[in-house]
């Protein structure tokens, strides 16, 4: 029984870690002048914000790994990313 569950823990990490936007090919797939909604199409809801003086900088992922993109007002304009995408 305890075989089993930890066959299953395994899993459903294989499948949430699959699940993943903060790709390589994502990341290609970014172009300054995008807007803010067709980013979030791409990659999904940011995990983290924050905002100054008109601009926002969000990030999906975490601190490892992810992808960075910096907004003036809903306009990509820089982008990054961290870890092996």
């Amino acid at each position: 029984m305890k075989q089993q569950w930890m066959v299953a823990l395994v899993a459903a990490a294989g499948v949430l870690s699959g699940c993943s936007k903060v790709t390589a090919e994502n990341y290609a797939k970014l172009d300054v002048g995008m807007e803010r909604q067709e980013v979030e199409q791409l990659l999904g809801k940011p995990d983290q914000c924050e905002a100054a003086l008109g601009a926002k900088s969000c990030i999906w992922g975490d601190e490892k790994r992810h992808i960075k993109v910096a907004f003036a007002g809903d306009t990509a304009m820089l982008f990054s990313s961290k870890g092996a995408l």
